[in-house]
């Protein structure tokens, strides 16, 4: 006979064996990428990257935890779709077209081309630029057409390189040593808000199609499909709430839709 201890504990080990087969044994969701701020950051920080906070929001509202850190971007994908890690943050479908993806994205990312406050001149197409002193960074890759321009007008495009090669762009503009930059909208505009230079420089147009960026979980395992479903319930939950919005404006951001 079941004594009601021996039930209990009997009911705590089929809810154990539940979650296992859910995936959720530790309840908690394991994300890995390399570091793309601010998309995503430092796990320390109190900025960890809008795309995890929206993940600690989200999973967090089901009890789930996050366990995210960084590795290796080409890392985090193998281990990822071998299922040692659940999901990762910041991926293109063309990155992992096997991954399971939620139907809602979470994010974008444009070429942006930036100028100085007060600056009238406007991006019209590539051309347009052979009139500037543009700053870009050294070993980045924009896209074949774009690149290609930059290898062959190095009169106009000045390359820095180094962990700190878009603040020294950065300075560069407002400074008046060139009068253009290149850079992702996302990461320059959290850039600015970091440096406090915020309306300093201006967007003067965007470069190439807005791609989309995704939250994106392991081919290999059968609770992925869950967790985009949490993801993308949770996602149209914090527009609806406004508190996607207080994520976004913390890094200078708004919502991309």
């Amino acid at each position: 006979m079941n004594t009601p201890a021996k039930s209990f504990v009997g009911l705590l080990f089929f809810a154990s064996f539940l979650l296992q087969g859910l995936g959720f044994a530790e309840e908690s969701i394991s994300i890995r990428a390399d570091e793309w701020y601010p998309m995503n950051g430092d796990p320390a920080s109190d900025k960890p990257g809008f795309m995890i906070e929206i993940a600690q929001k989200v999973f967090g509202a089901k009890n789930i935890k996050v366990d995210y850190r960084l590795m290796p971007w080409e890392r985090a994908l193998s281990s990822v779709r071998d299922g040692t890690y659940d999901c990762v943050v910041g991926a293109y479908p063309s990155d992992a077209p096997d991954f399971v993806f939620p139907k809602e994205n979470w994010g974008q990312d444009v070429t942006g081309i930036y100028v100085i406050a007060g600056d009238s001149w406007r991006f019209s197409d590539l051309n347009s630029l052979l009139t500037r002193k543009v700053a870009v960074i050294g070993g980045y890759s924009y896209d074949d057409e774009l690149d290609k321009l930059i290898a062959s007008r190095k009169d106009v495009f000045k390359s820095v390189s180094g962990n700190n090669a878009l603040e020294n762009n950065i300075k560069k503009l407002l400074g008046g040593r060139v009068n253009t930059l290149i850079e992702s909208v996302a990461v320059a505009e959290a850039k600015l808000e970091s440096m406090d230079k915020k309306g300093n420089a201006l967007l003067a147009g965007t470069y190439g199609e807005a791609n989309n960026i995704y939250f994106a979980c392991s081919p290999a395992k059968e609770s992925s499909k869950q967790l985009v479903e949490i993801a993308d319930e949770g996602i149209q939950q914090l527009r609806d709430s406004g508190d996607l919005k207080t994520i976004m404006a913390k890094y200078g951001l708004t919502d991309w839709k």
